[in-house]
């Protein structure tokens, strides 16, 4: 599937969130089919089991969300959808419960997802996945740390095994840590193209060798998440330099919006059951 294909205008008063392209003729010509790579907050994708080593009785049928199986089927469908309309070699989400979770979530998917999980120990049991296709990406060595996750693999752009570029991917909800996670990476694995994708520092990355993407969606008044009466970037994404040929993006699709509003619908809003996909707007990036 053509990857561009899977941009749609959101709405006529709303612009289509994708950064111009950097490819030039002569690139665009001669390079190798691209890796696309996004990043989902899923909104808090709990199942409706009591957990033993914290508290997710709000995420139960007697709790205070009433989530019951109806719910939690639904919330599953929906995270799914949304993982098969990106159409992207790897998902990396946030917020999933447990394996159980996100096993359900790949048998949901109609893509032929390989799944990747890690429990963070979390107060609140919220954890890291991946969703990857294994003929684009090979896992090699998986790190936690307090709510992040590191991966470190090969992305194969045109699924041949000869091909591989080796990555770091940094996967991060905590942004005390990011900036001692990165430089100890870069130290350890200085060959590795690095990618850095969640809630990060206000921090200009240049002086990391790093460049934020997403930072022109940014400046343009374009964001992933509404708060307070306008658009906010909170979930970004980070590159090595050494990568040239950047596509990012928002990804803003009709279904995910309250139609009513025109911001993202989410599952809950309080004590409210709304029944949508999640507060957040996905990121991506092809290159």
């Amino acid at each position: 599937m053509d990857f561009q294909k899977t941009i749609h205008i959101l709405l006529p008063t709303l612009l289509l969130w994708v950064a111009g392209s950097v490819f030039s003729p002569l690139a665009a010509a001669t390079r190798r089919p691209p890796v696309t790579i996004g990043y989902y907050d899923t909104d808090r994708l709990y199942d409706t089991i009591p957990a033993e080593f914290y508290n997710d009785t709000d995420y139960t049928p007697e709790g205070r969300y009433r989530w019951n199986t109806a719910r939690y089927d639904r919330k599953i469908r929906n995270t799914a959808a949304v993982a098969d309309s990106m159409a992207l070699d790897i998902v990396a989400l946030w917020g999933v419960e447990n394996e159980t979770v996100v096993r359900d979530l790949s048998q949901k998917c109609f893509s032929e997802y390989t799944y990747l999980h890690r429990t963070l120990n979390t107060f609140d049991g919220r954890d890291f996945a991946l969703l990857y296709h294994a003929d684009k990406f090979s896992p090699h060595n998986v790190r936690t740390h307090r709510r992040t996750l590191v991966v470190i693999g090969t992305l194969y752009p045109d699924a041949h095994p000869d091909h591989g570029i080796e990555v770091c991917l940094l996967l991060c909800n905590d942004r005390r840590q990011t900036i001692g996670l990165i430089s100890a990476l870069q130290e350890e694995f200085p060959e590795h193209l690095l990618i850095v994708m969640g809630e990060l520092p206000a921090t200009d990355p240049s002086c990391l060798g790093l460049q934020d993407v997403l930072l022109p969606d940014e400046q343009k008044g374009r964001g992933n998440l509404w708060r307070k009466g306008g658009w906010r970037l909170r979930d970004r994404i980070w590159v090595d330099r050494r990568i040239e040929a950047v596509r990012p993006g928002i990804y803003a699709r009709r279904y995910l919006f309250d139609p009513k509003r025109n911001r993202p619908l989410p599952t809950l809003l309080g004590n409210t059951y709304l029944g949508g996909y999640s507060q957040a707007l996905p990121v991506f990036i092809s290159f």
